[in-house]
């Protein structure tokens, strides 16, 4: 079947037009596909977008009011580790944030040739695909493609997560109901979410936290002390109330140390934050701002931090140390992609742990509670006479943008939350260390990991020298060669769950591996690939009438080598 290419822009009173039908063809209360899509993250728009492909009919039910997960939520600087490893759907959208950039009109707070990307995406301007990108920009292009692939979309519907919110039978899912009250069924479904709420409904093996390193034979999982030695505290940084008084209670987010040693498992999960879309173009510009129910004690742990680092001799050329708590990546038209960095920054660390299994209240109330931790750490930043001038200086020239995130938090703050790691299915193959380091091989290979074993800090605690530290974080790029990592295959059982558990349902981005091997595995680019390999699945099961367990793999293989999916290096 012949590939469309995504033409650029389509024009707002096209998309709109194309919202109302999708959510008029889906008003009724019931409604039935062929394939139907939970969470329109990247993975679950390249299911859709396979499936509509390959001739089959498509429904994406996303809870929110947006589509596109993190991609349209903030993460522009996309985390790519080898370009190489990506074809496809995955390499298709990139390819498409190219030809949105080509267009001079898509330039309207710079020039073209003043842009210039930094980081991990320097070098990545001018050529045939482009990896740094406005989250406005990635949202008309993935509208563009529903609009483009006919494929319905219904937002703002969540799973009934209660008793009867899915029905099985003979051990397949016939049908979810939202709580709006519509009925969703089809003959196969995907669980593209970030939670994994409807897999986990549907009585498929999970686990949530970090595994003991002696689970899987690993070295670099469960608890982490050793390995945490970026995003760490300066010495001396003190956790108490009163500084050197333990009767004082310790200061907010930091607790007692924990007996177990390292490598030891335990449910805790790497912190999440928001991927702050700023600029420096006053006219754009949204000032930071002092958050209602602000609490100087909150970021007492930041300040104490920052004067330990100014009264150590060159702690700005410290390396990873070096300037104000923030990865300030630049995107088109004089935006940005701010990340975590430094032991006090962006993530909310340990004020995620019960996400993936909280109700929406609960949830609900975690992210408030991010937003407002998020808010008054910039304003602290931008504004408090204890973070040394040069920061201050340096943090308010920037703010939130007036054109992103309309549909959002206010004040140019996105609701989707970055999501770093929540419910991970235990399926058909397990995704290990062993395979993301290359001492492992699979039989099955769909689509390429290309990343670092990537975990953000998880907790905060007191050391032993009576000081804070934070604890969880690994970054290990290294193949089992100590070379650096090089691409490895996902296996097609890591999308699939167990035989006997559920025969019509695959999950590409709560994937079936291991807390580190997800750590690499959790990238934007590679959920896009295993949801382009999740569409395919679906739709050979669909026609041979099989369970996605017993899916032929050459001939999904063939498909997706046709498709342009990379899914195992090149042998020499």
């Amino acid at each position: 079947m012949q590939r469309k290419k995504y033409k650029g822009h389509r024009g707002v009173g096209v998309l709109a037009a194309f919202a109302l039908a999708a959510l008029a063809a889906c008003g009724s209360t019931s409604v039935s596909r062929d394939l139907v899509v939970y969470g329109g993250t990247p993975g679950g728009i390249a299911a859709a977008v396979e499936a509509r492909r390959l001739g089959k009919s498509a429904v994406i039910v996303e809870p929110s009011n947006r589509i596109g997960g993190l991609t349209t939520g903030g993460l522009g600087q996309t985390d790519i580790g080898n370009k190489a490893a990506f074809g496809g759907i995955a390499l298709e959208f990139y390819r498409a944030v190219a030809d949105w950039y080509k267009d001079e009109r898509h330039w309207t707070r710079q020039k073209r040739s003043d842009y210039l990307p930094d980081g991990q995406c320097a070098g990545t301007l001018g050529t045939d695909s482009m990896w740094t990108f406005e989250p406005s920009a990635a949202l008309a292009i993935l509208n563009g493609w529903m609009a483009r692939d006919g494929i319905e979309v219904v937002l703002g519907e969540r799973l009934d997560r209660s008793s009867g919110g899915v029905v099985k039978q003979d051990g397949a899912i016939v049908e979810f109901r939202t709580e709006g009250g519509r009925v969703f069924r089809g003959k196969m479904f995907v669980d593209a979410t970030y939670e994994g709420d409807l897999m986990a409904a549907a009585g498929v093996s999970y686990t949530v936290g970090r595994e003991a390193n002696a689970v899987y034979g690993e070295t670099i999982n469960g608890i982490q002390r050793k390995h945490a030695v970026f995003h760490q505290f300066w010495p001396g940084v003190d956790p108490y109330v009163v500084k050197g008084d333990p009767s004082s209670g310790l200061l907010p987010g930091v607790e007692a140390d924990c007996p177990e040693p390292d490598g030891t498992g335990d449910r805790r999960i790497q912190a999440y934050c928001f991927r702050m879309c700023l600029t420096d173009v006053s006219a754009n510009r949204i000032p930071f701002r002092k958050p209602d129910g602000y609490r100087e004690l909150n970021y007492e742990l930041l300040l104490r931090q920052l004067e330990v680092g100014e009264s150590i001799p060159n702690a700005r050329k410290a390396g990873w140390q070096k300037g104000p708590p923030w990865i300030n990546s630049k995107m088109p038209n004089r935006k940005t992609d701010t990340n975590n960095r430094q032991a006090f920054a962006s993530d909310f660390v340990g004020a995620n742990w019960s996400w993936p299994e909280a109700s929406y209240a609960e949830r609900e109330r975690i992210l408030t509670a991010h937003l407002a931790y998020q808010q008054g750490l910039m304003w602290t930043l931008a504004n408090h006479p204890r973070v040394p001038e040069w920061i201050r200086k340096e943090v308010s020239r920037w703010g939130t943008c007036r054109d992103e995130f309309q549909d959002g938090l206010g004040d140019g703050w996105q609701r989707q939350l970055y999501v770093r790691e929540a419910r991970r299915m235990v399926g058909e193959c397990v995704m290990t260390e062993h395979h993301c380091r290359g001492a492992a091989n699979v039989a099955h290979p769909v689509a390429m990991g290309a990343y670092g074993m990537d975990s953000h800090n998880c907790r905060r605690y007191v050391g032993k020298d009576g000081f804070v530290h934070n604890e969880g974080d690994v970054e290990d790029h290294k193949g089992f060669d100590g070379k650096r990592l090089k691409p490895y295959s996902i296996d097609y059982g890591a999308l699939v769950p167990k035989r006997g558990e559920c025969r019509n349902l695959l999950v590409p981005v709560c994937v079936s591996a291991s807390h580190i091997a997800y750590g690499s595995i959790r990238m934007e680019p590679a959920f896009f690939a295993l949801g382009h390999a999740a569409g395919a699945a679906a739709s050979i099961a669909i026609d041979a009438k099989a369970s996605v367990q017993d899916v032929d793999y050459a001939t999904l293989r063939a498909r997706l080598l046709a498709d342009g999916q990379v899914i195992e290096r090149k042998r020499k």
